[in-house]
């Protein structure tokens, strides 16, 4: 059997029960014994038997030969020859320890596609539709347009001082031209009668009461001598 097609088969196989960490690497150059070797993790016993299982019957039903299988007694290592390509399943605990992507693992090989798209039927494509018939156009259905704002931008310290209002000046700092306004007639006729009248005498202001605590005045009194009739 071609190795391609064993290759495919296998990797199939494994998949169909789910095998973890499906790698397949070519070992031609490192030994003549087989020309690859795929390491696939199980999550239990069970499932390391099935997976082995399911590449026995797959290659079987292809045609191809089983060499012999190993492990199956304790499920936590089986090993499945298959001539040119030895397959290793095994629980994630045992492919950790023994690590053997380290001592084969020179040459990858890139797996495919191991379940690949059915074709089509003739009937199941869809009839081509001609553009220029109106009728026969499908309904597009008009989806709101939502229109995003952009983020308010920070004000930065120039346009703060742009922003800011203008202090008003003090009144005592005002700047403008004084207007001089004429008095009007009856202003001007009062002011020539108070001029007119007669001016007030001014009275003297009372002298000061003397304070408690001054001295008293000294009064002096004439002797007036009498004349003798």
């Amino acid at each position: 059997m071609d190795i391609k097609k064993l290759q495919t088969l296998v990797v199939d196989a494994l998949e169909d029960v789910k095998g973890q960490d499906i790698a397949v690497f070519e070992t031609s150059h490192l030994t003549s014994l087989f020309d690859r070797i795929a390491i696939v993790s199980g999550t239990s016993n069970r499932q390391t038997k099935a997976l082995a299982a399911s590449v026995r019957n797959k290659v079987k039903d292809a045609g191809g030969d089983i060499i012999g299988m190993e492990g199956e007694d304790t499920g936590e290592w089986v090993l499945v020859d298959l001539g040119d390509m030895i397959v290793h399943i095994m629980q994630a605990p045992i492919r950790a320890y023994y690590r053997l992507e380290e001592i084969w693992g020179d040459k990858p090989v890139k797996l495919g596609a191991a379940k690949r798209a059915p074709k089509k039927a003739a009937g199941d494509e869809p009839k081509k539709v001609s553009g220029h018939l109106a009728a026969s156009k499908a309904n597009v259905d008009a989806t709101p347009v939502i229109e995003k704002k952009a983020p308010a931008k920070k004000a930065t310290a120039a346009t703060a001082a742009k922003k800011a209002p203008a202090k008003k000046a003090p009144a005592s700092k005002a700047v403008g031209k004084t207007v001089k306004v004429a008095p009007t007639k009856t202003e001007t006729a009062a002011v020539k009668a108070l001029k007119a009248l007669p001016e007030k005498k001014v009275r003297a202001p009372r002298a000061a009461k003397p304070a408690a605590d001054a001295a008293p005045a000294k009064t002096v009194i004439k002797r007036i001598k009498k004349v003798e009739a």
